[in-house]
């Protein structure tokens, strides 16, 4: 049983109305406890969410169908999201229980919440998701989960050291289609495995400031709290209506983490890589080439490439984030449309993949649930993400220096290279740090 901590409030307000109860024969609903197919209040998770903007609302729409969840909670910088969660999980539930802050410190200072959805923008996963857990809450966070090695380093670090259930929202590892395609080049069906093709978006970087615009009230956007760890500056409406993206202090690895943080994940996966990262990394205008301690390579294929043009060995029919596993017998290919292109096509006859669209995380987020439930790791645990998301900062750094890099995965550090070391880090802006 989830143990929950009874308000102060609340105790008297039970004290009060227990001489009534003795008086009176007492009705509980049958969803009290827990009949009929319902989850007692007592044995729910209960569910704060902070930053929901479309991709939370579509990742939150997944979670508040579970039976052993409930959503109390949304924080928000800005109003017109806060209000619109709000509208959303009260049209669920049937009432006006959902509660709204303006500040995540409001919402974690809170005893009742056992876990959190963190969907902000990519500058406040890692701080957000750290304060949460330092909080006692166990997260569930949006990838990119840190803008930098060391904000992936302090996020493992920090759910290890408190055992928080932490799971990234690289959903790709939990959906069929990419599962078959990782088991067969684990399995040795494709033979020797050679090479893993990630997909990314072209790398970008925009170190200039949008004009400045007239600060907004404080209830309406919360422009400080918005930039959070990141430097100050000018305020203006785009960032805030999404538009932050290449952006360099909002961003993470000039866009490559956007799909990178999939791509590579499920490459690191298929290469049984998870507990290391490539050693040396080759950026050239259409990709980036890297090369695991056994040999195999993996190459970071930008879609659409340097003259707009798709990686041809990529088929456009098996939509975004596609991978391509390549081994001396065969290969396999699959992508968010959920359909499999296998050589030799016999390897395809072995299993019926259902075709789940790549973007949705409903088995991701049971997973989720499942372990906060039993304390158990998830598909996408905070060590897994560490690795996977330093090969692609690692991938990243060598994109934006220009040439190549050599990394250690034990040590998490550049060989000999001091410019490429400092991009580990980025400085917060005070009062926050880790």
């Amino acid at each position: 049983m989830l143990k929950k901590k009874l308000a102060r409030r609340d105790f008297f307000k039970v004290t009060a109305q227990a001489g009534a109860a003795l008086a009176f024969p007492l009705f509980v609903p049958a969803a009290v406890l827990g009949r009929g197919g319902a989850v007692a209040p007592s044995e729910r998770i209960t569910l704060g969410a902070i930053g929901i903007g479309p991709r939370g609302r579509l990742v939150l729409g997944c979670m508040l169908p579970e039976k052993d969840v409930q959503f109390v909670a949304i924080c928000d910088v800005q109003a017109s999201r806060r209000e619109f969660v709000k509208n959303m999980a009260d049209e669920h539930y049937g009432n006006k229980d959902c509660v709204m802050y303006r500040d995540l410190h409001e919402l974690l200072a809170r005893p009742d919440i056992d876990a959190v959805l963190i969907a902000t923008g990519d500058r406040w996963h890692a701080l957000a998701s750290i304060l949460a857990a330092k909080a006692g809450k166990d997260v569930y966070s949006e990838k990119p989960c840190g803008l930098t090695i060391a904000d992936c380093q302090a996020l493992d670090d920090t759910m290890r050291r408190l055992g928080r259930v932490f799971q990234a929202g690289t959903q790709r590892r939990t959906i069929a289609n990419f599962q078959f395609a990782v088991q067969l080049a684990r399995s040795g069906k494709l033979g020797q495995l050679r090479t893993l093709h990630a997909s990314a978006y072209v790398p970008q970087v925009d170190h200039a400031w949008l004009p400045a615009e007239p600060v907004p009230d404080r209830e309406l956007v919360d422009w400080d709290l918005w930039l959070g760890p990141c430097p100050w500056r000018p305020y203006n409406q785009a960032y805030v209506a999404g538009r932050w993206r290449k952006h360099y202090d909002f961003d993470s690895g000039a866009t490559l983490l956007d799909w990178g943080a999939h791509t590579i994940d499920l490459c690191q996966m298929a290469n049984d890589a998870d507990a290391t990262t490539p050693l040396v990394f080759v950026p050239s205008e259409t990709n980036i080439t890297a090369t695991y301690a056994n040999g195999v390579k993996l190459v970071l294929d930008f879609l659409p490439d340097a003259f707009g043009n798709r990686a041809p060995h990529y088929r456009t029919e098996l939509g975004t984030c596609p991978v391509r596993f390549e081994g001396d017998e065969g290969w396999v290919e699959t992508g968010d449309a959920g359909d499999l292109v296998v050589q030799p096509a016999k390897l395809r006859d072995a299993r019926v993949v259902s075709r789940e669209a790549g973007i949705h995380p409903v088995g991701h987020t049971r997973n989720f649930f499942d372990c906060v439930r039993s304390r158990a790791k998830p598909a996408a645990n905070s060590a897994i993400m560490r690795k996977s998301h330093l090969a692609c900062h690692a991938a990243a750094i060598a994109w934006e220096l220009g040439r190549t890099v050599k990394f250690d995965p034990v040590r998490e550090e550049f060989i000999g290279d001091e410019a490429a070391n400092r991009l580990r880090a980025r400085a917060f802006r005070a009062p926050w740090h880790v």
